[in-house]
């Protein structure tokens, strides 16, 4: 199934930040923040007022609480609009 995002919303999938202490203990994912740096899977056509800025395949910085998390054929995807994207990483 394909998601085809509309107006100005981005469709991104959260990278998965391995967190190791400075003892080497990794960290379960339970114990970790939920990551802030995910990849764009999907982008709208923007609209009149808002010009896309992001691509698929950008890394980009999301905002902590931002966006829709929805579940499809297994996998899980989080739907934003562009500004609650804070930058992109290179």
């Amino acid at each position: 199934m394909n998601i085809k995002p509309l107006a100005d919303r981005v469709v991104i999938k959260m990278l998965e930040a391995e967190e190791t202490t400075k003892s080497g203990i990794v960290l379960p994912g339970t114990a970790k923040e939920k990551p802030q740096i995910a990849e764009v899977v999907a982008a709208g056509p923007g609209t009149d007022e808002v010009k896309m800025e992001v691509k698929v395949g950008d890394k980009v910085l999301i905002s902590k609480y931002a966006g829709t998390e929805v579940k499809i054929d297994g996998e899980q995807y989080t739907i934003v609009k562009q500004g609650d994207i804070l930058a992109i990483v290179e």
